[in-house]
């Protein structure tokens, strides 16, 4: 069985491991932590995905799903924990930055929008300033 649940401190090595492996900035995860899923899969963690706010904003980020555990539904899985908790908590709106996810996170009703139309909030945030390249589609 596969469940999303929230991260604890114990799953931060493991998200970290898996964030690195798919070459995933890891910058600002210290603070963003305690707004993190993982899916479970019988005790391994098999994946992750992250929220950071910025006043009433939430910052999708390091969506990643082990290898492995790949075409099993995991990243829906964790997307939509994701998002729910951010709909929980009265998000304005939730932005992200990728480079290589942009089409499945279009499911979810994302759309591409120019940086400069993202709020100052957000384009302030490490994400934003150093951890995405400029080429990654808000």
């Amino acid at each position: 069985m596969i469940e999303a649940r929230r991260a604890t401190p114990r799953d931060r090595p493991h998200v970290e491991r898996l964030l690195r492996h798919a070459r995933l900035p890891l910058a600002g995860i210290t603070d963003a932590f305690g707004s993190f899923f993982v899916a479970d899969a019988e005790g391994v963690v098999a994946g992750a995905i992250g929220l950071e706010w910025h006043g009433p904003y939430a910052l999708l980020r390091s969506a990643v799903v082990d290898p492995a555990w790949r075409g099993r539904g995991l990243g829906t899985l964790l997307t939509g924990a994701a998002l729910a908790e951010a709909r929980r908590r009265g998000a304005r709106a939730v932005f992200l930055l990728t480079e290589t996810a942009a089409e499945f996170f279009r499911r979810f009703g994302f759309a591409s929008v120019d940086r400069a139309n993202v709020p100052e909030e957000l384009r302030r945030s490490v994400e934003f300033t150093s951890a995405c390249p400029e080429s990654a589609i808000a």
